[in-house]
């Protein structure tokens, strides 16, 4: 039986497999497809606030997504037939250990759902994979999902019982660039202590101690620094104000798309803000450098979870290709630890590889428990 198992990997191996990976943002729809190790092309298509806001719900904007994943599909003469798996960035279900999982129905309708009570567009790579993977009978798999929950017990306690921070981050793009970057200097992720940083339209920031991401700020929950999308940390009893004439729908839509630039500008276009800045505007100049303001902040703050040892500052995200960002970061913190910039994000390539080992038989898959990995301080009466 040994024998045989082998003989079918040694195939496996030999077989090629294309994978279609599906990256959904706050501002974008990111696509690539990959023969075996292989990137055989990679778009990604900006989306003003404007477009996503006109959908009542996030849910609402599969439908729009998957005409924009078929129409780059079409353009490179890609069959969504000829995909052996389809591959998702997920949340807003339960959360989740790190790792790679298959998507069944259980996850697709705790994602639909929101179970986990963040309404991140990232669900929507959950929802398309599985779509796709329906249609074409094909498995679908999501890796390390903004719902990864590894948080130290001191990460979760807030001074209200019953309110507990969770983890809501950029995990994905988070662990794979804090791994790159171990590999880099030599190293193994689990021996290092990283904080890192993604800036883009939402932006998280994670201490990540010997090879788990022990806190970081809820980004799509309206905590942490403003950005194009969302609203950041505000003060509880100036909201509780703000609440006396806007809905709390209202302000849901601006912790997860409608806050930062597009409340203060309408756009949530980072180029169109810039140009403003670099013309002086004394408006756009403060709202800019203020969230660069609040970014150092978030990044001392981790600097602190982790007592100092820091190995590396890593920034990532769309928006590190602002010099004047990484400036300000280096100034406020280059303190702390050696700063390193991976412009952009690593995702697409590490939601591949894992899908990839799955189908050659090299890797088992977790298998979603719709439990949280977490379940309460209930035994000391918290």
């Amino acid at each position: 039986m040994a024998m045989i198992g082998a003989c079918l990997n040694t195939v496996r191996k030999m077989e090629k497999f294309k994978l279609l990976v599906i990256n959904p943002g706050s501002t974008s729809t990111k696509v690539s497809v990959f023969e075996d190790e292989s990137l055989l092309f990679e778009k990604s298509l900006f989306h003003d606030s404007s477009v996503l806001l006109s959908f009542p719900h996030v849910n609402d904007q599969v439908p729009f997504r998957k005409g924009v994943i078929l129409d780059m599909l079409s353009a490179e003469g890609v069959s969504p037939g000829s995909i052996d798996a389809f591959v998702g960035r997920g949340g807003s279900a339960c959360t989740q250990p790190g790792g790679i999982t298959r998507i069944d129905r259980r996850l697709y309708d705790d994602t639909v759902a929101a179970v986990g009570g963040s309404e991140h567009p990232a669900k929507l790579g959950v929802m398309l994979a599985w779509t796709f993977a329906q249609e074409y009978g094909k498995p679908a798999f999501t890796l390390n999902p903004t719902n990864v929950d590894e948080f130290c017990d001191c990460a979760r306690l807030t001074g209200i019982k019953g309110i507990y921070r969770v983890s809501h981050s950029h995990v994905l793009n988070q662990k794979a660039v804090a791994e790159f970057h171990a590999a880099k200097l030599g190293r193994k992720y689990a021996d290092c202590n990283f904080i890192v940083a993604h800036i883009d339209g939402g932006i998280t920031v994670g201490a990540h101690e010997r090879g788990r991401m022990v806190d970081g700020n809820m980004g799509a929950d309206g905590e942490g620094a403003f950005s194009p999308t969302r609203t950041g940390s505000v003060p509880v009893l100036q909201l509780l104000d703000y609440l006396e004439t806007h809905s709390i729908a209202d302000v849901r839509l601006r912790c997860s798309r409608a806050g930062g630039f597009v409340d203060l500008f309408g756009t949530s276009n980072s180029d169109t803000i810039h140009a403003l800045v670099d013309k002086g505007d004394r408006k756009a100049t403060l709202v800019w450098n203020t969230m660069i303001y609040q970014i150092c902040k978030m990044i001392g703050e981790m600097a602190a979870v982790l007592c100092g040892k820091v190995d590396a500052i890593l920034l990532t995200g769309g928006l590190v290709r602002f010099a004047d960002i990484t400036d300000g970061i280096r100034e406020r913190c280059g303190f702390i630890a050696p700063i390193e910039v991976y412009p952009g994000e690593m995702e697409q390539e590490a939601l591949a590889m894992p899908a990839l080992k799955v189908l050659r038989g090299e890797l088992e898959p977790l298998v979603y428990t719709g439990r949280n990995v977490w379940q309460g301080f209930g035994d000391i009466g918290l």
